[in-house]
């Protein structure tokens, strides 16, 4: 089979995230009950972060959950989330101090997903495929105990979520990107494109910007130890979102007129045409490239926010 073919990581945000958030910050009954169902990939996880009007700005979440006896209830809403279809737990960001604002006042929830208090609702995205979901909580519960860290603490957990998800998890998403490449560059030398010295420059600087992604990607497992994130981190997803763009791009490029081709039965795409249109979200999802480059500014370089009138 082709490597860009192969099935991709389905369990990756329980192993590359939920996992080593658990053991980070979560007790040992935690780490007990959850760790060893991620590594058999005998439970599924989804993250709980975005919503609405707090996709970036994940401070401002406004789902709520609040301790009823021994059960976090919660209500609200989430987006952008992804195979919550099959997921069996979520670890959500909910308000459960009343009046708090931004950062203060936020939990960090371990929510199991198949109950009747969640409703799954699939986006349609432009590839044909669902992977993304709005997920609504309407009297949804978890256990008291499903709490990581203490209750108001969910900011700095979420933190060290983002931590692991901007370090080592990105060796894995490596792994795709180059076999993506090594597609690219098979078609490149197939079809004659790769005579082309424009292609061939781009085709060479892809190479080089993913050897530059996997060093940066070492580097911070160098600091693996500390749940906070590393300075280097702040510049991963500017990175790889922009280089992944530029492949989608690329691949159109090296095609030719055959990029603009598909079956005109049920309308399929190719593998490559498919990596195009997805990658026109990569600049946006997970915190948009300005975003991004404003969270260098203030907490990378420590440089202060503008002052308004």
């Amino acid at each position: 089979m082709c490597p860009c073919r192969r099935p991709g990581r389905v369990g990756h945000i329980g192993e590359g995230l939920a996992g080593p958030t658990i053991i980070a910050f979560g007790t040992e009954t935690q780490k007990q009950r959850f760790l060893p169902p991620i590594l058999k990939g005998d439970e599924l996880w989804c993250q709980g972060y975005s919503e609405p009007n707090a996709g970036s700005d994940l401070a401002n979440v406004r789902t709520r959950a609040r301790l009823v006896g021994d059960r976090w209830v919660i209500d609200g809403q989430k987006v952008w989330t992804s195979l919550a279809h099959v997921s069996d737990w979520c670890f959500v960001i909910a308000r459960t101090e009343e009046g708090s604002q931004q950062h203060r006042g936020l939990s960090y929830l371990l929510v199991p997903m198949r109950q009747k208090g969640i409703t799954v609702r699939p986006i349609q995205q432009m590839t044909g495929t669902s992977e993304f979901n709005e997920v609504f909580f309407d009297g949804a519960e978890t256990a008291a105990e499903n709490i990581v860290g203490q209750p108001g603490e969910g900011w700095k957990v979420a933190m060290g979520t983002l931590a692991f998800e901007r370090g080592a998890s990105t060796l894995g998403q490596q792994m795709a990107f180059h076999n993506q490449l090594a597609q690219v560059i098979a078609i490149a030398r197939r079809n004659g494109k790769a005579r082309d010295p424009l292609i061939r420059q781009r085709l060479a600087e892809a190479w080089i910007g993913l050897q530059i992604m996997r060093a940066n990607a070492l580097r911070m497992l160098s600091q693996a130890d500390k749940p906070e994130l590393p300075r280097e981190a702040y510049v991963s997803k500017l990175y790889w979102a922009t280089w992944h763009r530029d492949l989608g791009k690329l691949a159109m490029d090296v095609l030719g007129p055959e990029a603009e081709i598909a079956d005109a039965g049920d309308y399929a795409l190719t593998p490559l045409q498919q990596l195009f249109l997805f990658t026109r979200s990569d600049t946006i999802y997970a915190g948009t490239n300005e975003i991004q480059r404003n969270i260098i500014a203030e907490r990378a370089l420590g440089m202060p926010r503008e002052a308004r009138g």
